[in-house]
């Protein structure tokens, strides 16, 4: 499936958004709907770095990457992550200007009603983003949604806000809420990036996808068949997966053989778009158990 085309989406989503933002803060002369606009610029550029990702990441593996490109999408999740940091600080900085110096606010219901569309517009995309994203395992595309979704409870913040404004008065509450959601989107920056980092140091697959490799072993386990040195990492969307079968010494290569096809093509039919190498070695010899031992079980 062709995922760059979400990013388009992502990318015309940010440019739509941009704009009604920008005439909603020229409309009402608000910071918090000025700060909303600058986390939409913060959007678009993340678009075009999920873009990038997806086309670098859909590379197939070659001389140079033996294992493909799939990493470029967690540097691209960690550069979002990176960026809600640059829109947080523009918010934050807004915010405490216009708190030292308010100033009351014009036009309320018509930048109202256009922050409000961009607002929809930013929801829709995002969930879609995000759907997507988790069911072909795309971290560009899920990152991308949940920093759209980031600007929605950002622009639903700033809209409750600016109505308080108007009914209460009180011109310092447009700035006060503004700073508020700017730290809750530097939480959601912050886990982008740990998320990032952790995937680039080959953090193992999810414990469902290894209880679903684990559940695929277990028919092979027996008296003369024994799994360990699992181990699992995955790269974009795409998984790995290495273990050791141990088989008595005295079988022949082909039926050592014939029992690895097996095995791999049912860890292969149990988790989708995953590479799997086994290592067929002797059940007696002592050396086969002197390596990492994890079985997906226990550990010894």
């Amino acid at each position: 499936m062709n995922l760059a085309r979400y990013a388009w989406l992502a990318m015309a989503a940010a440019i739509v958004t941009i704009s009604l933002k920008y005439v909603a803060y020229l409309v009402t002369g608000s910071v918090g709907l000025l700060s909303d606009a600058a986390e939409s610029v913060v959007n678009l550029v993340a678009a075009i770095i999920a873009l990038v990702a997806l086309k670098v990441a859909a590379r197939p593996a070659d001389a140079s990457h033996n294992y493909g490109h799939g990493k470029a999408e967690y540097f691209s999740a960690g550069l979002e992550g990176l960026m809600i940091f640059v829109a947080a600080g523009v918010i934050l900085v807004s915010a405490v200007r216009r708190f030292l110096d308010p100033v009351p606010l014009d036009s309320v219901g018509l930048g109202l009603a256009i922050s409000t569309l961009a607002t929809l517009v930013n929801g829709a995309v995002g969930w879609l983003l995000i759907r997507v994203g988790r069911r072909h395992r795309s971290v560009t595309l899920t990152a991308d949604g949940k920093h759209l979704m980031t600007d929605v409870w950002t622009s639903a913040g700033v809209l409750v806000a600016v109505v308080l404004v108007v009914v209460t008065g009180w011109q310092r509450l447009d700035p006060v809420v503004a700073a508020v959601v700017g730290i809750n989107i530097l939480v959601t920056g912050g886990r982008l990036v740990v998320q990032s980092v952790r995937a680039l140091l080959d953090e193992a697959v999810s414990p469902q996808d290894l209880a679903a490799v684990i559940a695929a072993l277990d028919p092979f386990r027996s008296d003369q068949v024994a799994i360990h040195g699992l181990q699992t990492r995955q790269s974009g969307r795409h998984r790995f997966v290495s273990m050791h079968v141990l088989v008595p010494g005295d079988w022949t290569v082909q039926r050592g053989h014939d029992l690895l096809e097996q095995i791999e093509a049912a860890v292969r039919d149990a988790l989708a778009d995953s590479s799997v190498l086994t290592h067929l070695e002797p059940l007696e010899d002592r050396r086969a158990y002197d390596d990492y031992t994890y079985d997906g079980q226990a550990t010894s």
